[in-house]
């Protein structure tokens, strides 16, 4: 099962890297937000040019005042570090980490409310879109779409907006649920528990709705996988059809007419039904399709 669902209205490479990022969003959707920045503003940097400039010339100076030896130290001890300060970067050092995390942050902060992360569900809410996307994988994965039999350009658009049409609904399902089980498990007085009563109604009315969508997709998916069975079938039929005169010439030479005959009208006959088979199982997935068409 997909670890996020991303609305399909989400360009595609945002929607990736959405899918990529469950961590970061994890944590963003507990409230993390990422440190800024921290660098040495311009008007300190050119202070410590400054100074750094005097300084360093003024160790150059010293050498010869304080002796080859302890000149040369001083240069070592206080000039590289000067060097790296001047020279380097003007920046703190930042582990990179946290500057991919910040990137991302800065990427996806705008797509709040239009991602599902399985963290956002409940347990009931979790199985249903579980049960969802299998039915939708047994569809998109199926020969008979990838071979055109289904239509596949309307599996390409409705399957990912139902999948997110369900996610969307399971998670604000969950949330009020989830408030409503701790409003209620402090206890309540009679007058509100008259209220609360059709309002846990209401939710559960609510699941019994998406239930319905969910129990759409898997007959879809039924028809599909009825539908697949009988390509297969058809398929291999196909083959053994192809090498029928291989057959009857073997047949004929060994002289087993009177046993082999009429399995190879039976063989015949099937291939014939198959694909009688396979176009009713075609037209029921394309009825059962209709029902997800709003």
């Amino acid at each position: 099962m997909a670890d996020v669902v991303v609305d399909p209205g989400v360009p595609p490479d945002d929607a990736q890297l959405l899918r990529e990022s469950r961590r970061v969003l994890i944590k963003m959707r507990q409230g993390w937000v990422p440190q800024s920045r921290r660098t040495i503003s311009g008007t300190h940097y050119r202070m410590i040019a400054a100074f750094g400039t005097v300084a360093f010339f003024g160790l150059l100076l010293g050498v010869g005042a304080l002796g080859r030896g302890l000149g040369l130290l001083l240069l070592v001890l206080l000039g590289i570090p000067m060097m790296i300060v001047l020279f380097v970067r003007n920046d703190l050092p930042e582990d990179e980490e946290d500057e991919y995390e910040r990137e991302v942050y800065e990427q996806l902060r705008w797509y709040e409310g239009r991602y599902v992360l399985t963290e956002d569900l409940d347990e009931s809410s979790a199985r249903l879109l579980a049960r969802a996307q299998r039915a939708i994988a047994t569809v998109t994965t199926s020969r008979v779409n990838a071979e055109g039999l289904l239509d596949d350009v309307r599996n390409g658009v409705m399957l990912p907006a139902q999948e997110w049409e369900i996610a969307r609904l399971l998670a604000k399902l969950s949330a009020l649920r989830t408030k409503h089980r701790e409003t209620v498990s402090q206890g309540l007085t009679p007058e509100v528990e008259a209220v609360a009563e059709p309002l846990a109604r209401a939710l559960d009315s609510s699941e019994d709705a998406v239930l319905a969508r969910v129990e759409a997709l898997e007959r879809y998916a039924a028809n599909v996988t009825e539908a697949e069975r009988a390509y297969l079938a058809h398929h291999q039929i196909e083959e053994l059809r192809g090498r029928l005169h291989q057959y009857e010439e073997l047949v004929a030479e060994t002289g087993a007419d009177g046993f082999a005959i009429p399995e190879l009208e039976r063989l015949a006959e099937d291939a014939d039904r198959l694909e009688q088979a396979l176009r009713r199982s075609v037209s029921s997935a394309q009825e059962a399709f209709r029902y997800l068409d709003p």
